[in-house]
């Protein structure tokens, strides 16, 4: 049950990101809230790979990181590359818990059903 409140989170996480504006030349994007690096949210965003919850948007985007004040970093600006993930519309569904609303929504028109029935015959 953690470990899904977990990938529950880093869902919610990539939800938030937005693109804060697109530098020139070369359409660098510069995105606010950006989900960082640790070897969790990799686990997590692998599973959500996995089940369909996010895909990737673009493949091995090169990053870097901002200063600590906002600046652009001295030397070399890209240090790594990484995937740009979005989320599905199962991912969406999942962040609002849409398919259990709709299982116990089955399970009360069923109760409903069987109780109507009872109560006739």
């Amino acid at each position: 049950m953690k470990r899904e409140y977990s990938i529950y989170r880093t869902l919610k996480f990539l939800s938030k990101q937005r693109v804060a504006l697109v530098l020139q030349p070369g359409d660098v994007w510069v995105i606010e809230k950006a989900l960082p690096e640790t070897e969790e949210h990799f686990e997590n965003i692998q599973t959500c790979l996995m089940r369909g919850w996010v895909e990737i948007l673009r493949d091995s985007v090169p990053t870097g990181k901002l200063q600590p004040d906002g600046s652009l970093p001295d030397g070399e600006i890209f240090s790594n590359e990484k995937h740009l993930y979005r989320l599905t519309d199962s991912g969406w569904n999942a962040i609002h818990r849409s398919h259990m609303l709709n299982i116990l929504g089955v399970f009360a028109t069923l109760i409903g059903i069987i109780v109507t029935l009872a109560l006739t015959l």
